[in-house]
């Protein structure tokens, strides 16, 4: 929080300092014109500044959603800012288990055998909470976690500023969702899930997507300015959709569907 302080009553000082010089009449300009969009300019930079530096020496808090004799699981991951692992398998009985910046908020419901959960960052005093994400201090959030392979699993990631590397190989995961906006992600897909649908939606995101060596994939994809690289050698194109020979037959695969802007995306 102290580099947090320090940023802000720079900031504080030096408009102090205009509006005194506006007041003296050393500077005749409408200084309220000028003060939101130089406040907002301020706030984007110290969120990049912060998700650059890491995350610095923010408590990490154990967290973990049991099973709880479920037959499915839905999982939400909204994560701000910061860095995302997920590292594989949880611990034996845990849908999720692992290590989380501050600690974990996770929402959990249950339709019949399906259990729905949304994991959060966990909730802070002012003023903290009033910056979404994960303000802490210009910090961004370390979560290491992993996820039942017990289960079929529908996954869907919600992120924001994030260096994320998901690792999906040993898990059944049968439909993703990823939301990106401005964040460098690694994408390893499952290895022997029967079939399993991606849909990406991108903003100017980095994204390496990792189709296991055995996997067939189906790829489409909807770019305005982005650049999506698709490896051909394995997903040959025909007809504007990449697509491995046998697809069809294959016991494991893969259905992907981008929409991006103006991301760079790698599929291989």
């Amino acid at each position: 929080m102290r580099s947090s302080r320090l940023f802000w009553a720079v900031m504080l000082v030096g408009f102090g300092f205009v509006l005194l010089a506006n007041n003296l009449g050393i500077i005749t300009v409408n200084v309220w014109r000028f003060f939101w969009p130089v406040f907002l300019i301020g706030l984007g930079i110290w969120f990049l500044i912060g998700t650059a530096v890491g995350t610095g020496d923010l408590e990490m808090v154990a967290g973990s959603v049991d099973l709880d004799d479920s037959e499915r699981a839905s999982i939400v991951v909204k994560h701000g800012a910061g860095k995302l692992e997920l590292t594989g398998i949880s611990e034996p009985g845990k849908l999720v288990s692992g290590n989380f910046a501050t600690g974990l908020d996770a929402r959990v419901s249950k339709t019949g055998n399906t259990l729905n959960v949304v994991l959060q960052p966990q909730r802070h005093s002012f003023p903290d909470a009033f910056f979404p994400g994960n303000w802490n201090g210009g910090k961004g959030l370390l979560w290491e976690f992993g996820l039942s392979n017990e289960l079929p699993l529908d996954l869907a990631f919600e992120i924001g500023a994030v260096n994320a590397h998901l690792d999906l190989t040993a898990l059944q995961v049968k439909n993703i969702s990823l939301q990106t906006g401005a964040s460098l992600t690694n994408l390893k897909l499952p290895a022997a899930a029967g079939l399993t649908y991606l849909k990406v939606e991108a903003g100017a995101a980095s994204i390496d997507i990792q189709v296991p060596v055995g996997v067939a994939a189906r790829v489409e994809a909807e770019h305005g300015l982005a650049s999506v690289n698709v490896d051909q050698n394995r997903f040959p194109k025909s007809g504007g959709v990449y697509q491995s020979p046998g697809y069809e037959e294959a016991e494991n695969k893969v259905d992907i569907r981008i929409e991006t802007g103006v991301s760079l995306i790698e599929i291989h």
